[in-house]
């Protein structure tokens, strides 16, 4: 079957695999020139959601575990302009509110935390795996820190044949007409078939 995707792709302009194709595309709708004095803090190599966001690499500071822990950021309070973490707060070994509290502290007052997690994903161990967060439960993890621009969610059933199939870490095509990419677009609201 993954021969068959292949050849079925090429030549087509593609994205992520299957689980943040959604997501990023939804992000990217808060994408803008971002003025070159800011800062943004990275956590743990989330410099690709900075980028999607506007940010440039000079402006991108990157704190990576384990050189720098969630916990205990050693920055100053309002240091940055915006923190961002890409699919990283299921692995805090730790309460997952101190994280959030901590990456809020380093934020300017104003400033953009943007904050990306998986709920029904294959356990993956990098290297531990902890938590899954439904939009309700990042909505309560940040309700205290300001005023929440956007929050949701994805997933179909459908995805998980296409895991099943083996093809989770293809990149899906940005073509509308191609069935990976519908299949990675297609959202199902609680108790949709």
């Amino acid at each position: 079957m993954r021969i068959v995707y292949r050849l079925t792709c090429v030549g087509l302009n593609k994205g992520p695999h299957i689980t943040p194709y959604y997501m990023y595309k939804q992000l990217s709708r808060y994408s803008e020139p971002r003025p070159k004095d800011l800062k943004v803090l990275s956590i743990s190599h989330s410099a690709g959601v900075a980028k999607l966001l506007g940010f440039s690499d000079i402006q991108i500071i990157d704190a990576a575990y384990p050189d720098f822990n969630i916990f205990n950021l050693p920055f100053d309070d309002g240091e940055f302009d915006a923190v961002v973490s890409d699919q990283v707060l299921e692995h805090v070994e730790g309460d997952p509110q101190l994280a959030i509290d901590e990456t809020f502290r380093v934020l300017k007052p104003g400033g953009i935390a943007l904050h990306t997690t998986c709920f029904i994903n294959p356990i993956h161990e990098c290297p531990k795996d902890f938590w899954r967060f439904t939009p309700d439960a990042l909505r309560l993890l940040t309700q205290r820190h300001g005023e929440i621009l956007d929050v949701g969610g994805w997933g179909n059933m459908y995805v998980w044949l296409f895991i099943f199939l083996g093809l989770r870490s293809c990149p899906i095509p940005k073509a509308r007409w191609h069935p990976a990419h519908w299949l990675a677009t297609k959202t199902m609201q609680h108790g949709q078939l």
